[in-house]
């Protein structure tokens, strides 16, 4: 018969989580090459299965070349080694993922039609299971698919809404498949865990990332480079693995993750105010944004005419975030801070660390081309307020980094709370 090739440990919850992810026929089935890599670099196992619709767009060969098992298209192929591949395939699994998903496969699944692998999976699956719809935005809108929506919400199935934008056949609206990004963050939230634990239950976590725009006129701005990559991960992977995120974002290029409130504050000033209104219910707060530091005094109303002067600007001070949250914190909250740095990486980011009155900061070398901004990768270090030791961490995924991250972040409350533990006694 046909099983996961998986490692058992001793205790269940100490496997990875098994995924069975499903590829229908919709021209977004590419994309699901990056679904199913995101959910192996959480930690998941994954199998795949497609339509055979499906198979038009990318082959089962890709699939099985990046899973490393058998991808079942037919329970029926002569060379499919599990004549019930659909009961194996489904009741051995922690979540069932169909992206795309198309109109046809939705509608099937909320009438109870089994007539290939993909619904009789869906059918016989004990496992949660999460659809990400994609089709042309006619169709989404179409009254017949909007029943079979509300049907498999009523049965208790998630639905990732897509996202609009341009479609293959040139349509604007929704209906674009969701962000793989997306997907695989509402995935790692249904499963509770992105690593295998849920360590950061109970906390509260105050993040802002991304860049504050200070307008100079209606047309100029002063900004600092920023993504927000590295903030967006450390809040996707924080509640993954269990704690209530608010994300303050300012500027940036990349969509925020799912499954957290977004509140966007494009200047300083703004996300000082969306700061200081949420802080009193975090436990934790980091400061992952490229906040300016100036400011001009004050915005012209009208675009200010290029002469052959040179332009003088009256700049004035944004105000500290970090150094205020760090200043005027409640007994038992965390204030992590970010240091962007060009030279002397370990001395100015210590010198913040102190200035500041932090519990630790991450700092990074944004001069090198691989690493820092507008790069899916970082290399950091971590330095803390009340012991000596640097955590260096290489060159890896933001995604992986944000864990890392957050895993310093759980030793550090664990620590605290071990010391007022022995003084209380």
């Amino acid at each position: 018969m046909l099983h996961f090739d998986f490692t058992m440990n001793e205790q269940a919850d100490q496997r990875p989580k098994r995924v069975a992810l499903a590829v229908t026929g919709g021209i977004a089935a590419y994309k699901a090459i990056e679904v199913l890599r995101g959910l192996q670099r959480a930690g998941c196992e994954v199998r795949v299965a497609m339509s055979r619709h499906a198979c038009e767009f990318v082959t089962p060969l890709t699939f099985r070349a990046l899973s490393g098992s058998y991808v079942v298209v037919d329970d029926y192929a002569p060379d499919n080694p599990d004549p019930i591949a659909h009961i194996t395939f489904s009741q051995t699994v922690d979540l069932f993922v169909v992206a795309p998903a198309t109109a046809n496969t939705l509608a099937k699944f909320a009438n109870g039609v089994a007539d290939d692998f993909v619904t009789s999976t869906y059918l016989a699956c004990t496992a949660p299971v999460l659809v990400a719809p994609a089709m042309n935005t006619t169709m989404l809108e179409h009254p017949a698919t909007q029943r079979n929506l509300e049907k498999l919400r009523a049965d208790g199935v998630h639905i990732i809404d897509p996202d609009a934008g341009e479609m293959a056949c040139g349509t604007i609206g929704p209906g674009r498949l969701s962000h793989p990004e997306k997907i695989v963050a509402a995935a790692l939230n249904i499963l509770g865990t992105a690593v295998g634990e849920t360590d950061l239950a109970g906390e509260h976590i105050l993040i802002t990332a991304g860049a504050t725009r200070e307008p100079i006129d209606p047309i100029r701005f002063l900004s600092n480079r920023s993504s927000g990559r590295m903030g967006f991960a450390i809040a996707q992977a924080a509640r993954a693995r269990g704690a209530g995120v608010i994300l303050v974002a300012g500027v940036t290029s990349v969509d925020p993750p799912f499954d957290v409130r977004l509140i966007r504050t494009p200047t300083a000033e703004e996300m000082h105010r969306a700061v200081i209104d949420n802080m009193s219910d975090a436990t934790i707060f980091i400061g992952a944004a490229a906040v300016a530091d100036y400011a001009p005094a004050h915005a012209a109303q009208q675009k200010i005419k290029k002469t052959n002067s040179a332009m003088q600007l009256n700049l004035e001070r944004t105000p500290d975030i970090l150094g205020e949250v760090a200043r005027t914190r409640r007994n038992g909250q965390l204030i992590i801070g970010f240091a962007a740095e060009t030279e002397k990486l370990i001395k100015h980011a210590t010198e913040k660390l102190k200035h500041k009155g932090l519990d630790a900061i991450v700092a990074n070398d944004v001069s090198t081309t691989d690493s820092g901004f507008d790069s899916e990768k970082n290399a950091v270090v971590i330095l803390f307020r009340d012991k000596p030791d640097v955590v260096e961490l290489p060159l890896m995924s933001k995604m992986e980094a944000a864990h890392r991250i957050l895993d310093e972040i759980v030793a550090l409350r664990s620590n605290r709370q071990s010391q007022q533990a022995s003084t209380s006694k």
